[in-house]
């Protein structure tokens, strides 16, 4: 079982960005002349402007760039069988177990104690490709 705080030190939201492509002769040429051509359009605009102001072109600049030669990197999906009912067995038993958690008592262990054993069934009918409820 997950803790839930090594959960939420896993979670990335940003985007990242595949490097490995600028090893590729063409995508490192084509975001070359991106950037080149980027900073030539901010040099041209850049008057008495604040340095934070500056500083955000910069980095907008560099992050469509980007985005635009070497692309995003795509997350690979390492399980499969892990789909939408089975998510909601992960939140429903992580509803369940805080809420033992805040009242322990008989009555909510037995709900967790349940809710644990049909989603390890329902994970195990998905690893196998049954297709489980």
């Amino acid at each position: 079982m997950l803790a839930v705080s090594k959960q939420a030190a896993q979670k990335f939201d940003g985007e990242r960005f595949n490097l490995r492509n600028l090893n590729k002769l063409e995508f490192r040429k084509q975001y070359q002349i991106e950037i080149t051509n980027r900073f030539a359009a901010l040099e041209n605009l850049s008057g008495g402007e604040d340095i934070n102001r500056a500083w955000e072109n910069i980095k907008e600049n560099i992050k469509t760039s980007a985005k635009d030669s070497p692309g995003l990197y795509e997350l690979k999906q390492h399980k499969p069988w892990l789909d939408e009912d089975c998510l909601g067995f992960l939140d429903e038993r992580k509803q369940a177990k805080m809420r033992w958690l805040q009242y322990p008592n008989q009555s909510n262990l037995g709900t967790l104690k349940n809710i644990r054993r049909e989603s390890r069934r329902c994970f195990r009918k998905k690893k196998e490709g049954i297709s489980a409820i």
